[in-house]
C-alpha cells in the first residue's frame, strides 16, 4: 500500500515553508520557502503552493504556526494571520486537516529525524530515556514537553515566552527594566529572541551611556571586532542557559533537552565559551541534579516539516 501524500507548512513570523509528505516521510525536492510580506494570509500561500508544485490533493493537510493555537485555530504571535481547519481544507484540497503550535512539530520530529540532524551540546546521561523538552529559540521564544504514552506521542501547547525573565543580579534586573518599557512587563521573549538580542545590545549601550544599535545578523558579524556584541551574546546565552534549566526543572526532561531555531542555531558556536552549560546548572542545592539533563541543537532546518508529517501519520495508525 503507497503511503498517502500529505501537504505540510511550517508558518513562521517571517517565512513559510510548504512540502509535500509520503505518510512521515517529507519529500525534500518539495519543499518551497515563501515570504510571509508577500501574502495577505496564509492560505493564500498554500494555494500558491499546489500551483507552484501540481499534481493530486493531498489526503491530509498539517500546518504549523509560531503562536498560540486553541479551538482549531492557530494566530501567529508576531503576525496578523489566522488558519482553522475549514480554510485549511479550503486551500489544500485535504479531508483531514491539523493545526499545530509550532513547537508541538517540532516536539513530533523528536526521535524521527536523521542521525546528523542534531549536535550534542551537554552530554545526555548513558540510558537516560523519559520525557523529553524542545526549547525554540527564533523569531520568538516557545518551549514544550513532548510524552510518548500507550495513545501516542502527547505535545502538548505552551505559550512559554511570554513568562517572565529570571533575575539573578542587579544588571539583569536594570535588563528587565530596560526591556519592559516598550509594554511593562518583562517577557523571556524580550531577551530570548532575534529581537532580543538587539535589546540586550540597546541596554548595553544604553549603560555605556550611548545610543548604538545593530540587528541581530550584524551583531552576530561583530562578535570578534566589537567587545559590546561579545557581551551582548554573552548575556543572551547565559540567560539562555538560566530559562533553559528552569524549563528543565518544571517538565524533568530525563530524555532530554533540544534546542531548535535560528537563533539557538546562531549561538552554538559560543555556547560552551560562554557558559550556556553553567548557567544551566546554577540552581543552588541542586545544580548536581542537571546533569541528568542533556541538552542537543536541532540543526535540521525543516524538523517542523518531519513533525506535521509524523503527526498525521501517527493520528492515522491511531484512528485506522
Amino acid at each position: 500500500m503507497t503511503d498517502p501524500l500529505y501537504m505540510l507548512a511550517d508558518v513562521g513570523g517571517t517565512n513559510t515553508r510548504v512540502a509535500l509528505s509520503h505518510g512521515g516521510t517529507v519529500l525534500p525536492d518539495t519543499i518551497r520557502r515563501y515570504r510571509n510580506r508577500d501574502f495577505a494570509n496564509l492560505a493564500p500561500v498554500l494555494r500558491q503552493f499546489r500551483t507552484d508544485q501540481g499534481g493530486p490533493s493531498p489526503e491530509g493537510a498539517c500546518v504549523c504556526v509560531a503562536g498560540p493555537v486553541a479551538n482549531g485555530v492557530g494566530e501567529l504571535t508576531n503576525l496578523d494571520w489566522s488558519i482553522d481547519a475549514t480554510r485549511l481544507a479550503e486551500a489544500t484540497g485535504a479531508t483531514t486537516c491539523a493545526i499545530l503550535n509550532d513547537l508541538q512539530a517540532q516536539g513530533h520530529a523528536i526521535g524521527r529525524l536523521s542521525d546528523d540532524a542534531c549536535q550534542v551540546v551537554m552530554e545526555t546521561p548513558e540510558g537516560a530515556q523519559g520525557a523529553r523538552l524542545v526549547i525554540g529559540v527564533g523569531t520568538g521564544f516557545n518551549a514544550a514537553p513532548v510524552h510518548d504514552t500507550a495513545g501516542g506521542r502527547f505535545v502538548p501547547p505552551c505559550e512559554a515566552g511570554h513568562a517572565n525573565l529570571p533575575i539573578n543580579s542587579e544588571a539583569e534586573l536594570r535588563l528587565c527594566n530596560f526591556v519592559s518599557t516598550a509594554h511593562g512587563f518583562p517577557a523571556v521573549e524580550d531577551v530570548l529572541s532575534g529581537r532580543g538580542l538587539e535589546q540586550v545590545y540597546r541596554w548595553l549601550s544604553h549603560e555605556a551611556g550611548s545610543s548604538d544599535e545593530f540587528l541581530a545578523a550584524e551583531i552576530m558579524a561583530r562578535i570578534d571586532s566589537d567587545p559590546r556584541a561579545r557581551a551582548a551574546v554573552q548575556q543572551f546565552i547565559r540567560m539562555m542557559g538560566t530559562v533553559a534549566g528552569n524549563l528543565a526543572l518544571i517538565h524533568l526532561p530525563l530524555g532530554g533537552v533540544y534546542l531548535v531555531g535560528g537563533v539557538a542555531r546562531a549561538m552554538a558556536p559560543y555556547m560552551s565559551e560562554m557558559g550556556f552549560a553553567e548557567a544551566f546548572r546554577s540552581k543552588g542545592r541542586f545544580s548536581g541534579f542537571m546533569g541528568n539533563f542533556g541538552v542537543s541543537l536541532v540543526v535540521d532546518d525543516y524538523a517542523a516539516l518531519t513533525g506535521c508529517a509524523s503527526y498525521l501519520s501517527e493520528q492515522k495508525a491511531l484512528t485506522g
